[in-house]
């Protein structure tokens, strides 16, 4: 077994990042790699835990703990057993460890400071699929990031990788 592959997923909890999250579980993650699911919260959101970690984003929390319905609360998650699902059979089937992150601030950019600061290998997330008028207008988080993340990264269109 080679070197441990650090992989980055982007997660907000849509159907979308969903997808990219069931798409890399199935068709990128190996035995060993380290999964870290990447949160970003509004710069306006206010828990318990931003006051601490809003520079630097919150310390790599392992799968054990992010379950907690706890967990979720303090930093403002939404408790998801979809994606719990996923995560656990990732960490059994194929051996991965699994950690998350949140950051507060702007998407496109917190997630293209993870791909620096955690050093991954590889980024994963979805796209909303906007047309092009809301596209110009919001802005895209996965064209901002395919362009300026420091790692290679995998746009997951559309849901069909999602469950219904």
């Amino acid at each position: 077994m080679g070197k441990t592959r650090v992989v980055g997923i982007g997660m907000d909890y849509s159907l979308t990042s969903k997808a990219a999250l069931r798409w890399a579980a199935d068709n990128i993650i190996q035995e060993g790699d380290l999964i870290i699911l990447i949160h970003v919260q509004p710069p306006k959101s206010d828990h318990t835990r931003k006051k601490l970690f809003l520079d630097t984003g919150s310390p790599l929390v392992p799968l054990e703990e992010f379950r907690e319905i706890n967990f979720s609360k303090q930093y403002g998650l939404t408790y998801d057993p979809e994606v719990l699902e996923i995560l656990d059979t990732a960490s059994k089937t194929k051996g991965a460890k699994v950690v998350a992150k949140v950051y507060w601030g702007d998407p496109r950019e917190k997630l293209c400071d993870a791909a620096e600061d955690l050093k991954l290998d590889s980024l994963v997330v979805g796209s909303r699929g906007l047309g092009p008028i809301k596209r110009v207008l919001l802005g895209s988080v996965s064209k901002y990031v395919v362009t300026n993340a420091s790692c290679p990264v995998t746009v997951v269109k559309g849901t069909q990788f999602a469950k219904p």
